[in-house]
């Protein structure tokens, strides 16, 4: 089955993701949008990371990470969710398939690592809003749909 790429609505109305992503280098954006695109057409399951999808562990286990170094060595990183299950789980959700769900991105100088202050507040906030509501808060815009 095809995967999708979903990106998470704020009540607000706001995509952090696209956010994030406007203020990333060209370069960078566009990396990080090239190891999506790869890591939707695999499919996620069967997608090899190279160190630029990576499964999360501990408090952030249930998200990936797309990872790109960056100018000056800084680390840019994109948070996304698998959304998959059966059809009428899908339907539920809003999906007419599995879908790879786009939360939020930080970036950061090389070597600190980010806290776990960081992820509760910049991602795992913003996931946990996007898992209790049905359908799912998704964006659909700039030919990104479900």
């Amino acid at each position: 089955m095809s995967w999708g790429v979903v990106y998470y609505r704020t009540a607000d109305g706001r995509v952090l993701a696209d956010e994030f992503l406007d203020r990333c280098p060209d370069k960078v954006e566009a990396t990080i949008l090239a190891v999506l695109e790869a890591v939707r057409r695999a499919p996620p399951p069967a997608f090899s990371g190279g160190g630029k999808w990576e499964a999360m562990h501990g408090t952030m286990g249930g998200y990936y990470e797309i990872r790109v170094t960056g100018p000056g060595r800084r680390q840019y990183r994109l948070f996304c969710r698998l959304e998959n299950g059966t059809p009428e789980e899908l339907a539920e959700r809003g999906f007419s398939g599995p879908q790879i769900v786009v939360i939020s991105g930080m970036d950061k100088p090389s070597g600190p690592l980010f806290s776990d202050a960081d992820y509760r507040r910049y991602v795992r906030a913003f996931g946990d809003d996007y898992r209790a509501r049905l359908p799912r808060p998704i964006a659909i815009d700039d030919g990104k749909v479900p």
